[in-house]
């Protein structure tokens, strides 16, 4: 009888392989979210999120839902041989690979990145492509093997040209339309140049470059959520897309998105669903009418809207790790070799302060657990998913607080980002030291921006 209990969910990666979890028929996302996280042997997986494929449509999960809210009547009859199928996908995007702190999980942004660089549909972006192949190619192949210059030139040409279309396929890093437009001759006598540009970049400064120049892509870093334009159009013409910094809107004309609004996400006043109305409200400045569209059911609006409040909480969260990220960046760039070696030296006595202080393990979801800003309330229901429900919810945005600088449980992270104390487990740093050490690092990434202009 026990066996009838139970449920075997199957969560697909990124890089498509596969996870197995075996839960009980009662069991909630969070189950099957620390699951994972025991078999990839991290503590936090940051940017990840489960998600649910729902009417062709992915959805995250509330990890403190149960799991038979997301799947058909198979859930209550199913058993150990039917497997339940959950993705691995990425929740919110950075535009710095160095935001992530576990290297499996990094390796897994990157995997998910370079399957939406093939599915873009970024046509006046074309240069992009070249430069992310190069990227991509530097990453997964190394250094292009250089010519032999004692053979003839003509001899050499011909014999590279065969070498390089052994060694990578244009449809493993570029969309299909662009392969349709210049042709595979074009993409395999080319692509090599740039490729070769990179040599000497190791793998993981390459997967970083792809990352930071995959978040350019107009359509890369974002989730897409279709909507329809009226109650009684049956076809989802409009997509929100949900990015790092706020939300794009499109619509499908003639098969093509068409872009209508790039709301940041100060730009936004309010969301407000009710039922499957999904209104949209900018800021009086913007001088824009209230964006009204319909989505295929409650259940998939209160979703929309969870995703839209952890974003942007996230964003909130982040701003101040970012910032730091983009000074370390800088003077990484405008250094010598030589500087950086000795920078990342002087970072093991910061690594021992961290030490000494009062730390403790924990594990996180994927979203931050504080509420501080935004602030969005609703009405909870009993059944999400009916089309006539008059549920109700808001999304409130407001940027004003700091409150996040002195929470440990959301600084965590961060502090491992800056430091670079740990590179998968989750650290929690009392509070009142945090003050200090935030302060201490910017005395430090000032004194060395002032030292490498003296060194370059």
């Amino acid at each position: 009888m026990r066996t009838t209990l139970k449920r075997h969910v199957c969560v697909l990666l990124p890089d498509k392989q596969r996870l197995d979890c075996t839960v009980t028929a009662r069991s909630r996302g969070r189950e099957v979210l620390n699951s994972v996280l025991r078999q990839l042997g991290v503590g936090d997986l940051q940017v990840f999120g489960l998600a649910a494929l729902n009417d062709n449509e992915y959805l995250f999960l509330d990890l403190d839902q149960k799991l038979s809210k997301y799947f058909d009547k198979r859930w209550s009859s199913g058993s150990l041989k039917v497997p339940f199928i959950l993705f691995l996908r990425v929740q919110y995007y950075v535009e710095s690979g160095l935001i992530i702190m576990s290297s499996r999980v990094q390796r897994l942004y990157y995997a998910e990145l370079r399957q939406k660089v093939l599915q873009s549909q970024s046509r006046h972006q074309e240069d992009l492509f070249f430069q992310l192949a190069a990227s991509a190619l530097q990453a997964e192949v190394g250094d292009l093997e250089q010519a032999d210059d004692g053979d003839g030139e003509g001899r050499r040409a011909k014999r590279d040209q065969r070498k390089h279309e052994r060694y990578f396929l244009p449809e493993d890093y570029f969309p299909s339309w662009l392969i349709k437009r210049r042709g595979r001759d074009f993409l395999l006598r080319h692509s090599p140049a740039l490729h070769g540009e990179l040599r000497g970049l190791s793998h993981g400064q390459a997967t970083l470059q792809f990352i930071r120049e995959a978040s350019r892509l107009q359509d890369g870093a974002v989730t897409f959520y279709r909507m329809r334009p009226e109650k009684k159009e049956r076809r989802s013409l409009i997509l929100i897309g949900v990015t790092l910094k706020g939300v794009h809107i499109y619509r499908e004309v003639e098969g093509k998105q068409c872009f209508l609004y790039d709301f940041s996400w100060t730009d936004v006043d309010c969301f407000t669903f009710q039922g499957r109305r999904f209104q949209i409200t900018a800021v009086g400045s913007l001088c824009l009418p209230k964006l009204l569209y319909y989505t295929r059911s409650a259940f998939h609006s209160k979703h929309v809207l969870k995703h839209l409040t952890d974003s942007h909480r996230f964003h909130i969260h982040t701003r101040e790790a970012v910032s730091y990220v983009q000074q370390l960046e800088n003077v990484h760039h405008s250094a010598s070799r030589s500087y950086r070696e000795a920078y990342i030296c002087d970072t093991a006595s910061l690594k021992q302060r961290l030490r000494c202080l009062n730390v403790t393990s924990s594990t996180s979801d994927c979203s931050v657990a504080v509420e501080t800003s935004p602030v969005w309330s609703r009405r909870e229901e009993e059944e999400d998913n009916n089309d006539g429900s008059t549920s109700e919810a808001e999304l409130w945005l407001d940027e004003s607080e700091e409150a996040f600088v002195d929470t440990p449980a959301e600084v965590s992270w961060l502090a491992e980002l800056v430091y670079g104390v740990s590179v998968d487990g989750a650290l929690v740093l009392p509070s009142p030291h945090w003050a200090a050490v935030t302060m201490e690092m910017k005395q430090v990434l000032s004194r060395r921006a002032d030292e490498s202009k003296a060194v370059v």
